[in-house]
């Protein structure tokens, strides 16, 4: 193309249109690495409405509910969802109370040890949960708390990356609206909750929906730590129907337990999209 047909298009295209189609060009990328994830979930969608005779010839089989009946009656996933529910709630109020007042404190109170104090959250995310794993079995054995859900929670009460996310979050708020309160004769527990928390209810969306989705998928820890059937939560139940399931090759009762587990957490990040991925984009703006 010549230089003046490049100018003729660029005048016709316009200004928007070319940035919408840089837009498009910087997402293309992404689209290509999404693809493999976006390919598993579609054949998870086929195969949980799919009769399994069908899904291991590859064809398109008639709709149906029978694997999503069958995987519900298959596993007690009333008492699964229950214990899941009771772990990653539960411990998700703790840690909201954890890191809103260690935020708090790392961001606007003033002390010798405050920064020193706040490279010890940072060094805290440099190590790997999985390294954690044997003394904090053996703290829990000490305490006599394995096999239960509060012994399961119990590590995961402080948030290295929740405190440092709320900290970026108050450290975005003008100091003037401190001050302002500070003038007016309001205590530190009266500014954080009735000034400063209401203005980083993104970062504490954003904050929920990471502990509630890795809460909920972990697996190495509850395989660690519960031994009763009873006690299981869904990443344990789902392990051992899939195992049995696996065995004879019910691929469409295996993508229906899936689906019964990935779908709650999926509705809540659609539901929190936006406040997730703004939280995340600001907390590196300042501070």
């Amino acid at each position: 193309m010549t230089l003046k047909g490049l100018r003729y298009l660029t005048g016709r295209v316009g200004r928007p249109g070319l940035r919408r189609v840089g837009r498009l060009l910087r997402e293309v990328p992404a689209l290509f690495v999404a693809l493999p994830f976006l390919a598993l979930a579609g054949f998870t969608l086929y195969a949980a409405f799919t009769p399994t005779a069908s899904v291991n010839r590859g064809e398109v089989g008639p709709f149906t509910l029978e694997n999503l009946k069958l995987a519900w009656t298959s596993a007690d996933f009333p008492r699964l969802y229950l214990n899941t529910a009771l772990f990653t709630f539960g411990l998700l109020l703790l840690q909201l109370f954890t890191v809103i007042t260690a935020g708090f404190a790392l961001a606007q109170l003033s002390g010798v040890g405050r920064d020193w104090a706040f490279h010890a959250v940072l060094i805290q995310l440099f190590l790997p949960p999985s390294a954690l794993i044997l003394p904090n079995f053996l703290t829990l054995k000490a305490l006599g708390l394995t096999d239960t859900l509060t012994g399961l929670a119990l590590p995961y009460l402080a948030s290295a990356t929740g405190a440092f996310l709320l900290r970026q979050g108050f450290r975005q708020i003008p100091r003037e609206l401190v001050e302002a309160a500070v003038l007016d004769g309001a205590s530190p527990w009266q500014i954080m909750v009735r000034v400063l928390l209401p203005l980083v209810r993104p970062h504490l969306a954003a904050f929920s929906l990471v502990s509630l989705v890795y809460h909920w998928n972990e697996f190495l820890w509850p395989l660690v730590v519960l031994q009763s059937p009873e006690k299981r939560v869904l990443s344990l139940g789902f392990a051992s129907f899939a195992r049995s399931a696996e065995s004879g090759m019910e691929w469409g009762l295996i993508a229906a337990g899936a689906l019964l587990v990935g779908v709650p957490m999926l509705l809540a990040f659609a539901l929190f999209q936006r406040a997730f991925v703004e939280s995340f984009a600001r907390s590196g703006l300042k501070g």
